[in-house]
């Protein structure tokens, strides 16, 4: 079956449901798959931090804020661990420390030392006062009302509310920590508990922009290696001329011969904005053509199963396009059958 940048207007006009078939099959799912990024941590690490904290404090017999800050001395991914535990975000965290203890924890402070920790194991055994005072009593906070709040457990509550520490390992206090360390949690316990939370739910998160960005990085590798001139937007920049700033101008904004939208999804809303983007810009080149003036292509390049939903948006958009609409199984095919050939080097 031919793709819809394979053939005229007239003919993606007539055979425009056939050629949305076509495009759909070529979408891939992409949740299956995730960016490392740069804050990945590996499971042998995880479990090696654990089993540090856990002997420092007489596995969890002993879960002081001293026995924890000597595990934290030794390898500062205990600290994830212990948030992991406390199973609250590093924001949530701080504000625990602020209403609780009346210590101010920044946002971003927490934040920051949630992913030094990745990456400088021995961030906390470098803190010493009186250099590092703030810092220290900061993180001193942090730890202490995890303390607090770990080991007293989930209290009692309404019938009809969850408390967020009501889990296997903390649901009683210090009692369910040291029973999970030592049965090692029961496998349905475990399942259940990823029911809640969803499996890579906070990698997910951390990396969501790095997902949508795949396919930004990959129309740039081919522009790259074809030594194609072109400009690559930043988020939210404002370019005279566009309402919003498309994610690429071939060879720029000054006398674009071509502008790309690039985009991997899999929520159907997400899609559904990004078409309407493209089908802002295909109005200002029609505009611009009424007007007699020198105009520019638009190009498409999705993927994933957000765009799958919407039939007509897809019909809309191979529409828009005049079919220039790539995925990531066909975007070999992106420079051959746009506008962008005219700027490959000769020779």
């Amino acid at each position: 079956m031919p793709r819809p940048f394979e053939i005229g207007f007239d003919d993606l006009q007539v055979r425009v449901d056939e050629m949305v078939d076509a495009t759909f099959a070529d979408l891939q799912s992409q949740f299956l798959v995730l960016p490392r990024g740069d804050h990945f941590v590996d499971y042998a690490d995880f479990q090696s931090a654990y089993e540090m904290l856990k002997r420092h404090t007489d596995a969890f017999g002993a879960f002081t804020a001293d026995r924890i800050w000597n595990a934290l001395r030794e390898d500062a991914l205990a600290f994830l661990v212990v948030r992991t535990i406390l199973g609250l975000s590093p924001p949530e965290w701080a504000d625990l420390a602020r209403s609780d203890l009346g210590v101010e924890v920044p946002q971003n402070m927490a934040r920051d030392l949630d992913v030094r920790c990745r990456h400088e194991r021995e961030v906390f055994a470098r803190l010493t006062r009186p250099r590092n005072g703030l810092a220290l009593d900061r993180a001193e906070a942090l730890v202490a009302i995890a303390v607090d709040y770990i080991s007293r457990g989930a209290p009692a509550g309404a019938a009809d509310t969850v408390h967020r520490l009501a889990k296997i390992d903390t649901a009683d206090g210090l009692v369910s920590l040291r029973h999970a360390a030592s049965e090692h949690v029961p496998y349905a316990v475990l399942l259940y508990e990823r029911y809640l939370g969803r499996p890579f739910a906070s990698h997910r998160d951390s990396v969501s922009e790095l997902v949508g960005d795949v396919m930004e990085s990959a129309v740039e590798e081919r522009l790259h290696r074809a030594r194609i001139t072109f400009r690559k937007t930043k988020r939210a920049e404002r370019i005279p001329g566009f309402e919003q700033a498309p994610d690429f101008l071939v060879p720029t904004e000054l006398a674009a011969a071509a502008v790309i939208e690039a985009k991997i999804t899999g929520d159907d809303g997400t899609a559904r904005d990004k078409v309407t983007r493209i089908e802002k810009l295909a109005a200002i080149r029609d505009e611009r053509l009424r007007a007699g003036q020198s105009s520019f292509e638009v190009i498409a390049c999705i993927d994933g199963r957000g765009f799958g939903v919407r039939r007509e948006d897809m019909r809309r958009m191979l529409l828009r396009t005049d079919g220039k609409v790539f995925t990531l199984a066909t975007l070999d095919q992106l420079i051959p059958h746009t506008r962008l050939r005219e700027f490959l080097p000769i020779g």
